[in-house]
């Protein structure tokens, strides 16, 4: 039995711990839906045996099985020149915020979420990365060659036989809310922020919030934020077509995501989930740093 997405979401948020007593209105809120497609979905989910006094049985447990994530990627290998001088000693994933590692808000939702399975791509100061198997020790590394000589596709084109079911990462990104960091995903997908306009990476979204354009600025578009997630039939398509643009002339120079998103974007079917700016922050330049952490606005950094 195949759930439709308002009943796995709905499911998805009746499994968490904090919903156990919750209101048709407080499920509303954490799956999304309104208040009449929740209610419709619970009757339906609990006429199919999966939901019992607003409670996940096992048979409702078992049905989100075929949806739950199975790994993470998370992508590590570049210098972040706009962080310079910071940088200069330290990769940008393992820069302090508050005294919290940026990469740590990542992997404590990854290991939050019961996803274990999880690899980093790393180039820069590599060996600086093994700091983290300290506090994560089931964490692998790929170590990327080509990190000075490519784009970011570079890292994806290293750990491309591994996007089966999978969360994407781009590992400087400030995680403020880890509940983003779900154990399910219903379908293959990217965060995205609405916005009316913005210099950065967005996303154009036709129905059901299917990605139909990627772009470097844009208007009523949503903002891109670089956490994705690739199901079995998508990861494996992924792999073909990394290698296939990674290998053409100026494939080296793009950035991962342009892959799914722009060169091969007929082959997917990709939603954007919503998200907020309170929920996450990128950490490109001096100024996001300064804006997150005071700290770094002393003399001297």
């Amino acid at each position: 039995m195949t759930l439709t997405h308002a009943q796995f979401d709905v499911a998805v948020a009746l499994a968490r711990a904090e919903m156990k007593s919750a209101s048709q209105r407080e499920i509303a809120k954490r799956s999304g839906h309104s208040l009449g497609a929740v209610n419709t979905a619970l009757a339906e989910l609990a006429a199919l045996g999966f939901v019992e006094d607003k409670s996940l049985t096992q048979a409702g447990q078992a049905a989100l099985e075929p949806f739950r994530v199975k790994r993470a990627i998370l992508l590590a290998a570049g210098f972040g020149q706009r962080l310079i001088p910071i940088t200069f000693n330290t990769p940008k994933p393992l820069v302090r915020v508050k005294g919290q590692r940026i990469i740590d808000t990542l992997l404590d939702a990854l290991i939050a979420a019961g996803i274990t399975d999880i690899t980093i791509v790393r180039g820069y100061l590599a060996e600086q990365f093994d700091q983290l198997t300290y506090k994560y020790p089931s964490v692998k590394f790929i170590d990327n060659a080509a990190y000075l000589t490519s784009n970011n596709i570079s890292s994806a084109f290293s750990a491309r036989f591994l996007l089966k079911n999978a969360y994407v990462l781009e590992a400087d990104l400030f995680l403020k809310n880890p509940a983003l960091i779900s154990p399910y995903q219903f379908t293959s997908n990217y965060l995205g922020v609405p916005v009316d306009q913005t210099d950065d990476w967005c996303f154009q979204v036709g129905s059901k919030n299917v990605i139909k354009h990627l772009s470097l600025g844009g208007r009523n578009c949503r903002h891109m934020f670089g956490i994705s997630y690739w199901n079995a039939a998508d990861g494996s398509k992924l792999a073909e077509d990394i290698k296939a643009v990674y290998e053409m002339p100026g494939g080296k120079e793009m950035f991962w995501d342009q892959v799914p998103l722009q060169e091969k974007l007929e082959r997917y079917t990709i939603e954007v989930r919503a998200c907020s700016f309170d929920d996450i922050a990128e950490v490109d330049t001096l100024d996001d740093l300064r804006s997150l952490d005071p700290q770094y606005g002393m003399t001297g950094l």
